[in-house]
């Protein structure tokens, strides 16, 4: 077989293509992002042709050059998707992997195909916002499946999988994946009463959310103070009960990244939501899922048996303690 004439990659190889298999992610999100404020939407109006009869930007009076060249710079990026995501599952299939890392891996190409379907039926139905909105919502879950991908692959195949830190600490983490998942949902919201549609079409407008935009922004900050206050609580559980340094500092990272994702979406707020700021908003989403994600991965761990045992003597002593 082909595949079997193949270099074995190595374990550094294999964290790099995984590494870029998270940026493509969070990159194509960024892009999706710049294609709404941009009012490109529909700079491409067809799909997965750009125009009927043409899978590149053509000449069109009703379609500006400018919107052409963002949504069909977007499209592009989805070849850096496939491409890495192509890569991650030959990497881990010629290093033969635990099954696993496979599955994480096959993900990837998976979900990129569903991801097509869905940026098709959003381009088909005008831009109809839950369609837009469901587009960025599996794109954080790709980021989530992306990061665990990196995470999975740096572990070793021997050995098991044991805790980190006591259980209640492991429900916490739970609870603020929950509390992230909600405050994406309603930032799509926000979003789509907003005032970036995604185009700007008098002739065709775009449907929108018809709910009051100031009631939904306050709901998304909300739980985003929520999402920081259960992280501050972890914190000081992590503490307590000594975790490793590892978690601590992932903690650590995400807690930046929420107060930095807090103040980008105050300064929107009372801007006016600048175009900009949104798409900086969108990549500080995906820089909270992927970090929520590696802090949810580190709660449990595989290591060799050796240190494996070790880790449960100490979990031992601390219970009977």
């Amino acid at each position: 077989m082909i595949l079997d004439r193949l270099p074995v990659p190595s374990l550094r190889t294999q964290r790099v293509i995984a590494a870029a298999v998270l940026l493509s992610q969070a990159l194509i999100s960024v892009t999706g992002a710049v294609v709404r404020v941009t009012a490109s939407g529909l700079g491409c109006p067809t799909w997965p042709q750009c125009f009927p009869g043409s899978f590149t930007p053509v000449p069109h009076a009703e379609v500006p050059i400018v919107h052409q060249a963002v949504e069909f710079g977007n499209r592009l990026i989805t070849f850096a998707v496939v491409i890495t995501a192509g890569l991650a599952v030959l990497a881990v299939t010629r290093a033969h992997r635990r099954r696993e890392v496979k599955i994480y891996a096959w993900l990837m190409p998976a979900s990129t195909v569903l991801q097509a379907v869905i940026g098709g039926i959003t381009v088909l139905t005008g831009l109809l916002w839950w369609t837009v909105a469901i587009h960025l919502l599996v794109s954080m879950a790709m980021v989530w499946l992306a990061t665990l991908l990196y995470v999975k692959i740096g572990e070793p195949d021997d050995g098991l999988s044991a805790p980190t830190v006591p259980s209640p600490l492991r429900r916490l983490t739970f609870a603020s994946a929950a509390l992230l998942s909600a405050t994406l949902v309603t930032g799509t919201l926000v979003t789509a009463a907003g005032p970036h549609a995604g185009d700007k079409s008098t002739a065709r407008p775009v449907p929108r959310l018809e709910v009051e935009i100031v009631t939904l922004a306050h709901i998304h900050g909300t739980l985003l103070v929520a999402y920081l206050c259960l992280l501050v609580g972890l914190g000081a559980g992590l503490v307590a009960v000594a975790a490793p340094a590892r978690v601590k500092r992932r903690l650590a990272g995400l807690l930046g990244l929420v107060l930095t994702q807090g103040l980008v979406g105050v300064v929107q707020y009372h801007t006016g939501v600048p175009a900009a700021l949104v798409a900086l908003h969108v990549a500080g989403a995906a820089a909270c899922t992927a970090a929520t994600a590696a802090l949810w991965a580190s709660m449990r761990e595989r290591t060799e048996t050796e240190s494996l045992q070790r880790r449960l003597d100490v979990h031992s002593e601390a219970a009977l303690s």
